[in-house]
């Protein structure tokens, strides 16, 4: 087996929270949100192995393989000094009978040097999906950044991701440049 190099087409998307309408979404039945709390640091990491494991963005950051690179990657995104709990925010599903609990969506939020906020990471679970948990998330989040000052808020996703960027555009994101991502990938 060998590697080889690729590049990988990634949009730079953003928003202005000062100028759009952000009504928290409604949690759907049977979800709650559970704000930054970094005994749950474990649970945000597992999310987002579950999550991205076995998509694309697993070949452009291969943290996202292991659950151990995404533990190493919910640490120091919660270490970073722009760090904002107002915009992280854990999704939980109780079962009908409240026996149990799943952990199955995450979102967290920095704000970078220039003052902007930055989407860090937009996850839900498989199963969980299209349920309107990511909308419902990225609300939460916006709704924090803005709470705490931010104008501006960018992300980066996958070009191939198309299920996430109809979401952001849904949300009001507009494309503002194409990046490429250069990641070692295995061959066989």
């Amino acid at each position: 087996m060998g590697m080889g190099l690729t590049y990988f087409k990634r949009y730079r998307m953003e928003i202005d929270v000062s100028a759009c309408d952000l009504p928290p979404s409604a949690v759907p039945a049977g979800y709650r949100l559970l704000p930054w709390d970094p005994k749950l640091l474990d649970a945000h990491a597992e999310v987002k192995y579950l999550s991205f494991r076995s998509e694309i963005d697993a070949n452009v950051f291969p943290c996202f393989q292991e659950l151990s690179g995404c533990r190493r990657l919910m640490q120091e995104i919660s270490n970073k000094p722009g760090f904002l709990p107002e915009a992280t925010w854990l999704a939980v599903y109780v079962g009908g009978d409240r026996q149990f609990a799943e952990y199955c969506g995450t979102i967290q939020g920095i704000r970078d040097r220039s003052g902007e906020g930055a989407i860090q990471n937009l996850g839900i679970i498989p199963q969980h999906r299209n349920r309107q948990l990511g909308t419902c998330l990225m609300s939460y989040a916006l709704n924090g950044f803005r709470s705490r000052g931010a104008t501006r808020v960018h992300l980066e996703v996958t070009a191939e991701n198309k299920g996430a960027i109809r979401l952001y555009h849904r949300l009001g994101f507009a494309t503002i440049k194409t990046v490429f991502k250069a990641a070692e990938v295995a061959y066989s």
